[in-house]
């Protein structure tokens, strides 16, 4: 798996497991604004309200963005606006961003949006929390809530007792970083991640969901992948529970996934004509849900404007 397909689908696992466990999320992260929310009430994801916002998203940008309504314990609604910020160096204008995108949720809907960002980089002293100017007769000190994974590095016993399925996640991603270099030290920590998820007797659409994203992020060099597999296969057969086969069916999946995305992309090619670096990366992060759909509505495709405006609602 190339390093370029790496850094394309890198923010997909994100959104799908804030978007599978976004309570546990905010309980985790946040636990001061987890606190305010009623979690009886059914929450939203905007995604539709956030792409009318987001500049970046128009521009090919790739974040891993949500924008959700939740309704706090005293009945009123609220937005969260919650960002991961995967992108490998530290960005000068993140601050403004952050600003920018508040200020937009307020002037075109009018709902102030409580901005929370996680740091997933790995410079220890980039620690953006607040966008402000100040001149004599005007000022502004716009303040959001930030977490910083790599905090976490100390806290590797609290992760390990903990049953919240974001302190996976934290583990999977820190032991990411830590063995870019060692693809055999992050095989072995991919495997004791994995098998942490049966250990901690979850149910299966818990391993299946967690395994997913681990299996994800810690990408392996091709033979050490073909080891992971049989190794992971072996430990599956000991295994005496009803879903022995979670391991063969995400890499069923995966393949499935793989094979879709290259042949969607193949027809639009064929259908519209060679695409841009950044139209090719929002095809990439699509699920496979959204490729099959996009499988089919490519055949009424006759530029590429049908694509970018396909790609703008889905």
């Amino acid at each position: 798996m190339t390093e370029e397909r790496e850094r394309a689908d890198n923010d997909s696992p994100w959104k799908e497991i804030l978007e599978a466990y976004f309570p546990q999320a905010m309980q985790f992260f946040f636990p001061q604004t987890a606190a305010l929310i009623n979690w009886q009430r059914p929450h939203e994801f905007l995604d539709k309200e956030f792409q009318q916002i987001s500049r970046e998203a128009e521009l090919g940008r790739r974040y891993a963005d949500k924008l959700v309504k939740v309704w706090q314990i005293d009945g009123e609604e609220v937005w969260l606006l919650i960002h991961i910020e995967i992108q490998a160096k530290p960005e000068d204008n993140f601050a403004e961003r952050m600003f920018s995108y508040n200020l937009r949720i307020f002037d075109k809907f009018a709902k102030p949006a409580i901005s929370l960002a996680i740091l997933c980089d790995a410079d220890s002293t980039w620690r953006p929390t607040e966008y402000s100017y100040n001149y004599p007769d005007c000022s502004l000190v716009f303040k959001f809530g930030t977490v910083k994974l790599l905090d976490y590095q100390n806290r590797w016993t609290e992760l390990a007792a903990s049953d919240n399925p974001f302190a996976t996640v934290v583990m999977a991603h820190l032991k990411t970083q830590q063995t870019s270099k060692q693809p055999g030290e992050r095989k072995n920590w991919k495997f004791s991640l994995i098998r942490r998820l049966y250990e901690q007797g979850l149910e299966e659409r818990d391993i299946r969901n967690l395994y997913r994203f681990i299996d994800w992020v810690m990408i392996l060099p091709k033979a050490l992948e073909a080891e992971f597999w049989q190794d992971f296969k072996l430990f599956e057969q000991e295994l005496t529970m009803p879903y022995i086969t979670t391991g063969e069916r995400i890499g069923y999946e995966r393949g499935k996934e793989e094979q879709t995305q290259a042949l969607v992309l193949k027809l639009l090619q064929r259908r519209v004509g060679n695409l841009p670096d950044e139209v090719r990366q929002q095809v990439q992060s699509l699920s496979l849900e959204q490729l099959e759909a996009l499988g089919e509505a490519l055949l009424d495709f006759s530029n590429i404007n049908d694509l970018l405006n396909w790609l703008a609602v889905n």
